[in-house]
Formats: structure tokens, sequence, C-alpha cells
């Protein structure tokens, strides 16, 4: 399994350099590195640095693709749409108050809490060094920790030459 090459090795290495590791919590709302929680994250609204200016550490690892506007639009949403709702009904205000109010508290809302997320997602990646999926074997059904006989409690991890004798053996 391959590691990538922006992160540490060993957590020790970072904690012996003087790093004083945030939480991905507190990196991602202030939007600063996730290993030294000194740099900054961005160099444009959601653009992100090439490299963190205090310790150096290459941020080509991150990617949050689709998530964090997923996040954003799906909470900022719901809380919006239950705040206008409750207001609807208590207050009865005319449709184009609702929409004047609404509209822009979904946009602002959205627009500021953007940043924070990825960046806590940008965070996360860093913390538990993800990374593309990687398969042992692809098209093998069992292959890597399943058992032929899931009726049994213990877990088989088979190389590809041990599952083809199993199965051999079961027919």
């Amino acid at each position: 399994m391959s590691t990538h090459p922006t992160f540490d090795p060993e957590p020790a290495a970072s904690e012996a350099a003087g790093f004083r590791h945030p939480s991905s919590l507190v990196a991602g709302l202030a939007c600063r590195c996730p290993r030294c929680g000194e740099g900054r994250l961005y160099r444009g609204y959601l653009k992100l640095a090439p490299r963190c200016e205090a310790c150096g550490l290459d941020f080509s690892f991150a990617d949050p693709a689709d998530g964090p506007a997923f996040f954003v639009m799906t909470g900022v949403g719901l809380l919006v749409v239950a705040v206008w709702g409750w207001s609807a009904v208590a207050f009865q205000p005319p449709v184009w108050l609702q929409l004047v109010t609404a509209l822009p508290a979904m946009l602002v809302g959205c627009l500021a809490s953007l940043p924070p997320v990825k960046a806590w997602l940008v965070a996360e990646q860093y913390v538990h060094r993800a990374g593309e999926g990687e398969w042992e074997s692809l098209g093998r059904h069992g292959v890597g920790g399943f058992t032929v006989d899931r009726r049994g409690a213990r877990v088989e991890n088979l190389t590809p030459e041990e599952w083809d004798r199993s199965l051999a053996r079961h027919a």
C-alpha cells in the first residue's frame, strides 16, 4: 500500500519537528494548515495555496471535490427553510418579503460557510491520510477478507491462488 508523499511518514517525526497539530475542526474553522495550524490554506476565496507558508506542507493531496458544496447547501438550505417556514406560519408576511429575506439568507449563508467547511474537509483528509481507493484484486469476488462459507465466523484473507484452491475444494 502506497502512502502519499506529502504526508509525514510517522506522526512522531512531525512532532519532533515542532508542529503542534491542531485538531481538524480548529484548522478548518480558521482556514489554516492542518499540520502546523499557522499557514493560510487559501490563496483566494476557495483556491488552495500550493503549500503552507509556515511549514511547507504540499497541499496537492487535498481534493475535497464537491463534498463541501453538498454539505453547505444541505445544511444552510435546511436551516433557512426551517426558519422561513416557521416565520411564514407565525407572522404571515407578504410573499415578496419572504423572497427578499430567504434568498439572500441562503446565498450569504452558503458563501460564508463554504471556505471553513472545505478547509475542514482538507484537514480531515490530512489527518486520516485519505487517498485514492486501492484494490488488491479486481474482478475476483471473495479475495481480501471474505469467506467462502458466510455462515462460518472466521474471516479468511486469501491470496488469489488460495482462493482458487478453496473454490475447487467446495465445488
